[in-house]
């Protein structure tokens, strides 16, 4: 598996991740880590960042870990801990670790930090996998 060339592809075919600012910076063998800076654009009511900002980074990180076994696959349960706000300006990135991989069902653990190593929440994924290969 080339795992370059699927962070590049995971990047450019993700247009939701993209428009968020979230990129996939590294993915091996049941591993993926992204990150994203921040913005005004991201803050909800309360001036931090929106819940969804870091399900959606969790949920990134631990398609692009399920992505590493080259076949497409879909989200089919979540869940996520929210334990603290970043501040608008931080830099977050969501590391996603392989608990479990079959052959149609595996699960992932994700955590996400800011930019001083402080954990923002964590979560555990659950993907099925598709029967269509990525292609490179």
């Amino acid at each position: 598996m080339d795992y370059e060339k699927l962070r590049d592809t995971r990047n450019s075919a993700n247009p939701y991740a993209r428009k968020l600012g979230i990129t996939v910076e590294e993915i091996g063998p049941g591993y993926a880590r992204v990150v994203k800076d921040v913005t005004a654009e991201d803050a909800n009511p309360v001036g931090v960042p929106h819940g969804g900002v870091y399900f959606s980074m969790a949920d990134t990180a631990a398609g692009s870990a399920m992505a590493s076994h080259g076949f497409f696959a879909v989200t089919v349960n979540a869940s996520y801990n929210f334990l603290r706000s970043a501040k608008l300006g931080d830099r977050l990135t969501a590391e996603a670790r392989e608990v479990k991989s079959g052959r149609t069902i595996s699960v992932f653990e994700v955590r996400i930090t800011d930019g001083a190593g402080t954990l923002l929440g964590s979560g555990s994924f659950t993907f099925y996998r598709l029967d269509r290969e990525i292609p490179l």
